[in-house]
């Protein structure tokens, strides 16, 4: 039938929808994981203040966004809006993104960074939930996973050599090579979002009354919200995401302003994550298809495991340095270290934020997609508050950059926890899901 894939192959709105993230990774990489953030710590302070205010940084914008989130779901969901707001964040983040490349005071690019981070989220948002419009409830795992693929071969491993290249080419520590990375970003970002404003289309909506359209979103979150807490197995799902996706967006907000405290290369770093992004293609389409043979939560459960892992090792990398006094010698093993911790990291980044959005669009009905994924987003970015922040108020509180990164054991052990044992409920919730969209 026209319109619809064969098997084995994508539509030209799933390809067009997976490009999204070949398109936004880029900023995922260049401005949130990698190199602005060692740029702003070394233009901040190379102690713990440079860490302390990219974390607050990053609460704050996250913050933002989850506030509007349950809004911005609700008004996404009426008929036309979800194109044009997810137009709207795109360019905001954009514009901002190539703004930051004007700045050099570290007030104003942290204030540039925290509106650019706003068009990033605010995109992202409207992006995962059409996942409902662009494929069936059975690809639904293929392509969130070929999506996230998609994104670390080409938003984050070509652009990303190129500004390691620009970098090495002009100096790791020359503001002008930054910058041009900077713009880099929002150049790649905006090209390669056109095919998704393009080819992708909202398919399930709710009709629209224009007299009332403010008001009846309101209604309709609370509606939502009601729902959501007697389904639950999506409550379930939701809170358990809540705490372990804090730890994962944590990781990559925090890990080169973490390495920044404990004096380790910036060349080595920058390079180690570039292994993060290779290892990360292969594995994010292997989690898809383990999860048609082991289903997704027992995957999803899998890579929490192994993040528990990588939190002991970066505690005990920082906290050999600390106990070292910083010698050369405990700064060269914890740089290799960071290079173990980035392979793994690599093994399950893409798999777990792929299965968990897939698995999510599994369970809520396709016509209030948008509003269900605005819940999903604000417990998300309700976690990316707290991780941040959590590391920099301990390492204020502390001085040892090394405890706040052990904090975070917690936060994976918990949304561990409610997977395990809500896990009949989980499924329960989606065998009905898949009921209500067959009747």
């Amino acid at each position: 039938m026209k319109g619809q894939a064969r098997e084995g192959r994508f539509t030209r709105t799933e390809k067009s929808w997976i490009l999204y993230d070949w398109a936004n990774s880029v900023y995922a990489t260049n401005i949130m994981a990698a190199i602005f953030p060692i740029y702003f710590t070394s233009v901040c302070g190379q102690d713990t203040t440079g860490l302390q205010w990219w974390g607050y940084g990053t609460s704050i914008a996250t913050l933002v966004v989850a506030l509007l989130a349950p809004l911005l779901g609700a008004l996404g969901d009426y008929k036309g809006m979800k194109k044009k707001l997810f137009s709207f964040f795109v360019l905001f983040g954009v514009l901002f993104t190539l703004l930051m490349a004007v700045f050099d005071i570290w007030q104003l690019l942290l204030t540039g960074y925290i509106l650019s981070y706003i068009g990033f989220a605010g995109s992202c948002l409207f992006y995962d939930s059409f996942l409902t419009d662009v494929t069936t409830r059975g690809r639904m795992d293929k392509v969130s996973s070929w999506g996230y693929a998609m994104g670390y071969i080409g938003g984050s491993t070509i652009p990303f050599l190129i500004s390691i290249g620009i970098l090495l080419a002009m100096g790791m520590s020359n503001p002008a090579a930054v910058k041009l990375c900077v713009v880099l970003t929002s150049v790649w970002w905006g090209i390669f979002s056109i095919p998704m404003l393009k080819n992708v289309k909202q398919k399930y909506y709710i009709e629209k009354k224009k007299a009332h359209v403010v008001s009846d979103a309101f209604r309709n979150i609370g509606s939502t919200f009601r729902d959501i807490f007697k389904n639950k197995g999506i409550f379930l799902f939701m809170i358990a995401y809540f705490f372990y996706i804090d730890g994962v967006n944590t990781v990559i907000h925090m890990s080169t302003s973490y390495g920044e405290t404990l004096n380790l290369d910036q060349t080595g770093m920058i390079l180690a994550l570039l292994v993060t992004q290779v290892v990360a293609v292969p594995c994010s389409i292997l989690f898809g298809r383990l999860s048609k043979r082991f289903g997704s939560l027992p995957m999803i459960l899998s890579a929490i495991v192994l993040y528990f892992c990588i939190c002991v090792l970066g505690f005990y990398m920082g906290f050999s340095v600390e106990n070292a006094g910083g010698s050369a010698e405990s700064i060269a093993n914890a740089q290799i270290l960071f290079w173990i911790m980035a392979f793994l990291v690599g093994t399950v980044q893409g798999g777990i934020q792929a299965l968990s959005r897939s698995h999510f669009g599994k369970l809520v009905p396709p016509a209030k997609s948008n509003e269900y994924f605005g819940f999903f987003d604000i417990f998300g970015k309700f976690a990316t508050v707290m991780g941040p922040l959590l590391i920099s108020v301990i390492t204020a509180v502390t001085g040892r950059s090394s405890l706040g990164i052990l904090s975070l054991i917690l936060l994976f052990a918990a949304g561990a926890g409610i997977l395990f044992f809500g896990r009949a409920k989980i499924r329960q919730a989606e065998q009905q899901s898949t009921q209500d969209r067959n009747s």
